[in-house]
């Protein structure tokens, strides 16, 4: 506990020179005083039933003529008929614990009835007794009935307490009954009370622990009514003070035991002359007690007594009932959370995506300031809670502390030193273990709550000393304490804690779930992963075989070993290209005029006046692509080096019209080039131009060398066209192809602002930071994994902008990709697969930008997030 700031509101405690701390009552042997109170008598008999001991007034309250009791028979003292009556109840106590009441027993020769107490000693009994008071008109007993069956209409403890302290101040007479409770620290405070008039109240105030030291706390659990008739009663000595074994006579559970003349004093500071405690037990625990305390002298029998000790033990169960309740009602709510958390959490998920679900059940069941999930070695968090970096330091001191259970505590600083860096953000945790080791937790944060705590009087409670053996005297002022207390949050409560012991188990579930699921996944995306081994293996196969091909009937046309590079590198990019386009479109159709656009920019012809289209365009299909690629390759290849593409001045015209059959003609007529002569012999590009469509299509193709112009002509079948289209569709094809950003929408893409890319390709990562600086940004950072990608952002970088590929080996962009929706930074997703596919559903909202992609395709996306000059 920090303390910054106590204020003493009434009298400071005269301190004598010589000070000591009252917990040194710890040491005091309170169940060995020697003595009892002088409204009683005692006497302590082996099993012989001969008298070893007895209190020095015992002689005169029993009538008898002599004084000296030890070594006389018990028979010799009593009636018979009471002896035969005590020792015949006496057979029936089963421990040591236990004691027999006897009321109205007649025990001396003048006919005077008493009240009896009796316990067994591991050598003998103790048997006390004290004169019979009054008669009773109304059995005490019955008193108590209504009383209890009013507590039993209450659930609250609060109100249960009031009525309780109500009653039993009209059953007793006492002017002062409080429900003084314990605290785990053993500090009570006063949470109900009843008082006359003239008395003073203590509700609210805490009293420490020393007030009532830790064997007198262990004595409450074993006698549980107390009562002081009179601190000024100077009680009666117990003869011979030590047995025959040299030992003090053990009065622990003695009715008449006399008071510790410390505790005495210490009623007399308060202004009482009388007190009586009743003992609360909650599962064998001591809760609290029924303090009551009087301005004069009390004495009340041991009959009535015995009713109240009955109605504490009732006021006790009713407690206990209510508790009980209110955890059934928690187990209630916890199987609610479980079946809530169970129901809401998609098997196909994993933390990242399930911590903000958790996050609003849990808080409905234990308000938190902040919440963090630790798991594998990520972080997520949300409210009030440590960052990353501290919270890996925090997370090495759980592993030591928690076990496998629930550690929670309210004063982190005191047990973790390093906390008080953050104690502005964090003061107590409750941490929830969810994996076995490497541990993994859920943990809950509460913020400092600077409280005020109110005492009865200083609870450093120095003492006076006094004489040469240093007598202790407790102090005498009990006027309000203040502490202002810092570094602590509110306490986390017992239902608390057991709701969150049973969300733990409720998290292991998931757990087991999540790691099913995965198990499920990994052999899912194994088998995707053969299967798109096998299709890959049968594709590049067939292009292997079609580039030796190409290789061998280029070899036979070229002039010199630079000719046949040329020709091998033209018709393998033009193959490149072709491939390009279906996989940009996921092998859908593709319009024949993209086709022959992206052939003519590759020679770099960029004037769009130099190649025209009439008609309409034609879709063609994925199996018709490459043999009109490898074609009309060669035709532009052709025209480039002879043709209308070799002057400045040339044209092309292409037109497409459908013939009668169905099937699509289309004329491809050079003018403006040179002078065209029919070639003396036909070379591979001839032979592909002429014979391709023939052979793989089922068409025709015809070829005229006019001195004007080449003329072709080329008719596919319609199986290989999908649907026509207006060439207004794509009216420029050259200008689908250019590398400028392309105006979208009503602007042109740019990124003014820092951006981050999460790649783990190095070539594709500086490829894409050199388009992103194309585009106007002047701070583009990579990175390969999550780790460098937090590592970026906890440095104090805030992009603009990310572009995250989605699979970056072992693990994918999905925790990034949340922490970036959660401060709002716009991002992109960069992936070969359908946004349906491979997990990127499970993404937060967000562009897909489809692989490969061009800077075309990069700045489209941007425009349609509003990247856009001057936006």
């Amino acid at each position: 506990m920090t303390v910054s700031h106590s204020a003493h509101l009434g009298h400071e405690a005269a301190r004598a020179p010589s000070t000591v701390d009252l917990t040194d009552c710890d040491r005091e042997p309170i169940q060995h005083l020697g003595r009892v109170q002088s409204w009683g008598g005692l006497i302590a008999v082996n099993a012989d039933w001969i008298v070893r001991q007895y209190s020095v007034n015992a002689p005169k309250m029993l009538g008898l003529e002599f004084d000296d009791l030890q070594g006389r028979l018990l028979t010799d003292l009593l009636p018979h008929a009471a002896h035969k009556l005590i020792r015949h109840q006496m057979a029936s106590l089963e421990n040591f614990d236990q004691n027999l009441r006897l009321f109205g027993l007649q025990l001396s020769a003048d006919g005077g009835l008493f009240d009896v107490a009796a316990h067994r000693t591991p050598d003998g009994f103790i048997l006390e007794f004290e004169p019979k008071r009054t008669g009773r008109h109304v059995s005490d007993l019955s008193l108590v009935q209504p009383m209890i069956q009013r507590l039993a209409q209450e659930n609250d403890i609060g109100v249960m307490s009031e009525i309780a302290a109500e009653n039993l101040r009209r059953l007793t007479g006492f002017a002062r009954v409080m429900v003084y409770k314990f605290a785990d620290d053993g500090t009570g405070q006063v949470i109900a009370e009843a008082l006359a008039p003239s008395m003073s109240g203590y509700k609210g105030l805490r009293f420490p622990a020393s007030d009532i030291p830790a064997q007198a706390r262990a004595l409450y659990k074993r006698s549980l009514l107390r009562l002081i008739g009179n601190v000024d009663d100077p009680g009666a000595a117990i003869t011979p003070a030590l047995n025959a074994d040299g030992k003090p006579l053990d009065l622990s559970l003695a009715v008449t035991r006399a008071v510790s003349p410390v505790h005495l004093q210490y009623l007399r500071n308060m202004g009482v002359q009388a007190s009586m405690s009743v003992s609360i037990l909650n599962k064998g625990e001591l809760w609290g007690l029924l303090a009551c305390h009087h301005p004069e002298p009390l004495l009340m029998d041991y009959e009535r007594r015995t009713a109240v000790e009955l109605f504490g033990q009732l006021f006790a169960y009713e407690l206990a009932r209510t508790e009980t309740a209110q955890e059934n009602e928690a187990v209630l709510r916890g199987q609610d959370t479980h079946n809530r958390i169970m129901s809401l959490i998609s098997s196909s998920s994993s933390w990242e995506e399930n911590f903000d679900t958790i996050a609003n059940i849990v808080q409905q069941r234990m308000p938190y300031d902040g919440i963090a999930i630790f798991s594998d070695g990520h972080y997520m968090s949300r409210g009030s809670a440590p960052s990353e970096t501290e919270f890996h330091e925090l997370a090495r001191f759980l592993n030591t502390a928690t076990g496998s259970r629930v550690y929670c505590t309210h004063h982190l600083g005191a047990v973790f030193p390093p906390a008080s860096a953050f104690v502005d953000r964090v003061a107590g945790l409750l941490a929830l273990p969810i994996s076995r080791r490497p541990r993994d937790y859920l943990v809950l944060f509460r913020r400092e709550l600077a409280q005020t705590v109110t005492w009865a009087g200083d609870p450093t409670k120095p003492v006076n000393t006094s004489g040469p053996n240093t007598q202790l005297s407790p102090r005498n002022s009990f006027s309000l304490w203040r502490q202002v207390v810092q570094g602590e949050s509110q306490p986390w409560s017992l239902s608390e804690q057991r709701a969150a012991e049973a969300l733990r188990t409720t998290l292991l579930e998931v757990v087991l779930k999540l790691t099913d699921q995965a198990e499920k996944d990994r052999k899912q995306a194994q088998e995707r992963q053969a299967l798109l081994i096998s299709e890959l293996n049968h594709r590049v196969r067939n292009i292997l075989n079609l580039i030796r091909s190409i290789m061998k009937q280029s070899s036979h046309d070229a002039m010199s070993l630079e000719d046949f590079t040329q020709a091998l590198d033209g018709r393998i990019n033009a193959l490149s290209r072709a491939h390009d386009q279906l996989t940009q479109e996921q092998y859908a159709p593709v319009a024949l005029s993209d086709l022959i656009g992206v052939e003519a920019t590759a020679f770099g012809l960029s004037d769009q006046a130099r190649l025209v289209f009439e008609g309409n365009d034609i879709v063609i299909t994925p199996e018709a692509f490459t043999p009109l690629a490898l074609v009309f390759h060669e035709l532009v290849t052709n025209s480039v080096k002879y043709g209308a593409f070799s002057s400045s001045n040339g044209r092309v015209h292409i037109a497409i019209h459908e013939a009668q059959d169905g099937s699509y003609v289309i004329g491809w007529t050079e003018r403006g080039g040179p002078v065209v002569k029919a070639p003396k012999r036909r070379g591979f590009g001839s032979t592909v131009i002429e014979r391709t469509i023939p052979h793989e299509m089922h068409g025709s193709a015809e070829v005229h060398y006019h001195s004007a112009g080449l003329e072709a002509a080329f008719t596919v079948p319609s199986n290989a066209v999908v649907r026509t289209q207006p060439f207004a569709a794509a009216a420029d094809p050259l200008q689908a192809v250019k590398t400028t950003p392309p105006r979208v929408g009503v602007g042109i893409a740019h990124v003014d602002g820092p951006v981050l890319v999460l790649e783990d390709t190095m070539i594709v990562a500086l490829d894409l930071a050199g388009m992103l600086e194309d585009l106007g940004s002047s701070d583009v950072r990579t990175c390969a994994t999550v780790d460098e990608a937090f590592e970026i952002l906890q440095s104090g970088f805030t992009p603009a902008l990310a572009v995250l590929d989605v699979n970056l080996g072992g693990e994918t962009s999905l925790p990034v990709a949340e922490h970036l929706a959660g401060l709002n930074v716009p991002f992109l997703l960069a992936s070969g697969y359908d946004r349906n596919e491979a997990g990127i559903e499970s993404y937060p909202p967000s562009e897909l930008l489809r692989k490969p992609y061009t800077s075309s395709d990069l700045a489209s996306t941007l425009c349609s997030l509003g990247f856009v000059q001057g936006a």
